[in-house]
């Protein structure tokens, strides 16, 4: 695990809430930073959301752990019994991520046996850690969704790259080659929760603009075409070589994986304001991706054996090459880079 901000900005939210308990003298601190730590979310929405989540699940659970604490005083089935009923009421309200915070409140207010004084003070001390939390993720090295998006592709494709250039030829070792499709599955699933998270800011916390709808337009274009790579690779691990099949279909596989690619990061370059639009080769690209499909079904029309596993693998590549022209005119009709300034 590397050094990031959130770690920064956890360790800060949890000293500014234990500051602000001592500023006003108030006990169990821990208390405090326990709930600066659950609070701590990746994107301003969800510090938001969390936020008023927090408000009425804490609120609530305050409330039933006073009620049980002046019944049954703070007996440990008693405390266990109110947990349960939280954890009933979070999940039906569909607010399970306020779960720990909330357990939290309820423990330490039921601690108190029903005084309401302990109670509000336990209660106020949750407060200051989530809004702690909150204050800390928009000052300090506010997420930025977009630019960590972009960074995340850039990269993703780099390995993407590399793995289907070298996929047919099976240069690379076996024990290698699948622990890089491994780490690019993870990389592809990160770059997908990343995109919820632009998605949300975007479309929730604020109006959005036509440029940063069109915007999303394209980063989920981006996003579905390296989802589609990936779909090539594993069809390749799992039906290319159980296939018989001649060196020259090698050849041709292996041919046009090349030109997919380099497609691919012409596209990104022009993303990147590096490329002017180019019509020419996208009109040969669509032609050449074509041709293919053409030849390896005439192909599999003379041929028998094998021809169901290679031609999974033909029909993965083509729709990868499909993706890849609609991303493509989106780049050349896109006045909008995908490093944006204004989220620099």
């Amino acid at each position: 695990m590397t050094f990031g901000a959130r770690m920064l900005k956890t360790g800060l939210a949890v000293t500014l809430a234990l500051y602000v308990v001592f500023w006003f003298n108030l006990s169990s601190p821990v208390i405090a930073a326990v709930a600066a730590i659950f609070a701590m979310q990746p994107s301003i929405y969800r510090s938001w959301r969390y936020l008023l989540d927090q408000l009425q699940t804490n609120t609530l659970g305050a409330v039933l752990a006073m009620a049980g604490g002046a019944i049954f005083s703070n007996e440990p089935i008693a405390v266990g019994l109110v947990c349960i009923l939280v954890i009933m009421i979070c999940i039906r309200l569909k607010m399970g991520e306020t779960i720990g915070v909330t357990l939290v409140t309820v423990v330490a207010v039921m601690e108190a046996s029903g005084q309401w004084e302990f109670a509000l003070t336990r209660f106020t001390l949750i407060l200051v850690g989530i809004v702690s939390a909150f204050v800390i993720n928009i000052i300090v090295y506010p997420p930025k969704p977009r630019v960590q998006y972009e960074n995340q592709t850039k990269k993703t494709f780099e390995q993407l790259s590399i793995l289907l250039r070298t996929a047919i030829s099976s240069e690379m070792k076996e024990s290698v080659f699948r622990d890089q499709k491994r780490e690019l599955e993870d990389k592809i699933k990160s770059i997908g929760d990343t995109y919820k998270m632009m998605e949300e800011d975007q479309k929730k916390l604020k109006r959005p603009k036509f440029s940063n709808s069109r915007q999303l337009v394209v980063y989920k274009q981006i996003l579905r075409t390296l989802r589609k790579g990936y779909e090539v690779l594993d069809a390749i691990e799992q039906h290319y070589f159980q296939a018989p099949r001649p060196q020259e279909v090698n050849e041709e596989f292996d041919m046009h994986l090349e030109k997919l690619i380099k497609f691919h990061e012409h596209i990104m370059l022009k993303f990147e304001g590096k490329l002017k639009p180019n019509s020419r080769e996208a009109e040969v690209f669509e032609l050449e991706n074509n041709s293919f499909q053409r030849s390896m079904l005439d192909r599999f029309a003379e041929q028998r054996e094998g021809v169901l596993r290679l031609s999974i693998v033909a029909a993965e590549i083509y729709e990868y090459g499909h993706q890849l022209q609609r991303l493509n005119r989106l780049a050349d009709h896109s006045d909008i880079p995908a490093s944006s300034s204004h989220d620099k």
